[in-house]
């Protein structure tokens, strides 16, 4: 399992652009900041495969992580009328 930064922004025409500045290569474009998450992992999943194959040195960002697993979690925030 390996950790990476996702960063996420809203573009003008109005979908959510995903990109890693710890894995060059993904990026992840979609309708909503939960359709990147859900893509993002996929496609990181994807190009570290490649780099793997291929016998590249994953990028120092790239972080392999064990168990017990502690990442952040987005929890969307909750508006009272």
């Amino acid at each position: 399992m390996f950790k990476i930064t996702l960063e996420i922004e809203q573009l003008p025409e109005g979908p959510f652009l995903g990109t890693s500045p710890d894995l060059p290569g993904l990026v992840v474009q979609a309708d909503s900041v939960e359709e990147v998450f859900r893509l993002a992992p996929g496609v990181a999943h994807d190009l570290i495969a490649v780099m793997v194959e291929t016998r590249q040195k994953l990028p120092r960002g790239v972080e392999t992580v064990t168990p017990p697993w502690r990442v952040p979690v987005l929890v969307p925030a909750c508006i009272e009328s």
